[in-house]
């Protein structure tokens, strides 16, 4: 059995508007034209037949429950309607039997058994019940289709989370790691910048730990972390790398992956000979149609250095997840040039993401 308060409303609200047509129908075939001009029928057969039929149907919506139990998914709705639709044909055909057969053992009304008004009734009701028991199946399924659908949108977004949380959790060790390498060529070469260098090391890895931890950033904060990054970098090279940043204030609150600009640069030096003759020029700006630009002269390195470009796919792993377009890799004879699309902030509280500002 099932709780009257969690029976759903639709099915209340069916049962209120066909139960009175049918109790009448039913009357009518019990008691042909005397049902319309005497009183003692409406008084007594109406109600009677009435609670009957509640009965029979909380007996029939508690088998109907069953058959959801049973059968659930949404490929098994003809399996399901089957079981119903037996329930359904048995339940009328079995209440109106047994309401003839009530009512000509106590003579109520002076009614007499008659195996017609079993079947008629029986018709009656069944085609009524059909109507309701497939709207009914219905209302299930399109519950049932909307909970699919919420359940693959929850497991799509733990998947893009657990994806974006791997990318963001391999920055931190392939960050770390350069640092060491190069404060471990400090160390030998000039303790006292090596000094330096650990101590604006600490200041910017703690930042970037913070940093890390949220999916998104807004452009000021990345180009806040930027000029801290590059503070860091001139410990180390001095005038062999030159950065120079010219942004719309407009785009301040717009996003873009975190760690997003620290990856690019990183990934400049590491690629380009750095000397003060010859210094590393890293451009960042942004453009009218809403793109920020990364934009480095190339003077590649003599030797190459291992890469597995861990950098540039992580970026662009990013957008791919985010589902946003515009990311691309422009190079040439001269400049390396990579173009970031700038996410609108409201992205950041998006709850199919799941990302925080």
């Amino acid at each position: 059995m099932i709780n009257i308060r969690a029976i759903p409303k639709l099915k209340v609200y069916s049962f209120l508007f066909s139960m009175p047509i049918i109790d009448i129908a039913v009357n009518q075939i019990l008691y042909k034209e005397r049902f319309w001009w005497e009183w003692q029928i409406w008084a007594i057969s109406f109600p009677l037949i009435f609670i009957l039929g509640f009965c029979s149907w909380y007996i029939r919506i508690t088998n109907s429950a069953k058959a959801e139990k049973k059968y659930p998914e949404l490929n098994q709705t003809r399996r399901r309607m089957r079981y119903k639709l037996g329930i359904c044909c048995l339940s009328m055909v079995s209440t109106v039997l047994f309401i003839s057969t009530l009512y000509s053992l106590l003579h109520i009304e002076g009614y007499r058994f008659n195996l017609p008004d079993v079947w008629q009734g029986a018709v009656l009701s069944l085609v009524v019940n059909i109507v309701f028991e497939t709207l009914y199946d219905a209302d299930y399924a399109v519950t049932k289709y909307k909970e699919v659908e919420e359940e693959k949108e929850m497991l799509r977004q733990l998947s893009f989370r657990e994806e974006f949380d791997s990318l963001k959790n391999q920055v931190n060790p392939h960050f770390l790691f350069n640092c060491f390498n190069t404060l471990s060529s400090l160390i030998r070469e000039d303790k006292e910048t090596a000094d330096l260098f650990l101590n604006e090391l600490s200041k910017v890895y703690r930042y970037l730990l913070k940093n890390n931890e949220e999916g998104l950033s807004t452009v000021a904060n990345e180009i806040r972390f930027v000029h801290s990054y590059n503070r860091l970098l001139q410990t180390r090279y001095g005038e062999a790398i030159k950065l120079q940043v010219t942004t719309v204030p407009r785009y301040d609150a717009y996003l873009l992956p975190s760690l997003t600009l620290q990856l690019l640069i990183e990934n400049a030096v590491k690629h380009n000979i750095l000397a003060r003759s010859t210094p590393l020029e890293i451009e960042i700006f942004t453009r009218d149609d809403r793109q920020l630009v990364v934009r480095n002269n190339l003077q590649r390195r003599t030797v190459k250095v291992p890469s597995n470009k861990i950098g540039l796919k992580n970026i662009r792993l990013k957008y791919e997840l985010l589902q946003q377009d515009g990311f691309s890799i422009t190079q040439d004879e001269n400049s390396f040039m990579v173009t970031l699309p700038l996410l609108p902030p409201q992205l950041a509280d998006d709850p199919a993401l799941g990302l925080t500002k």
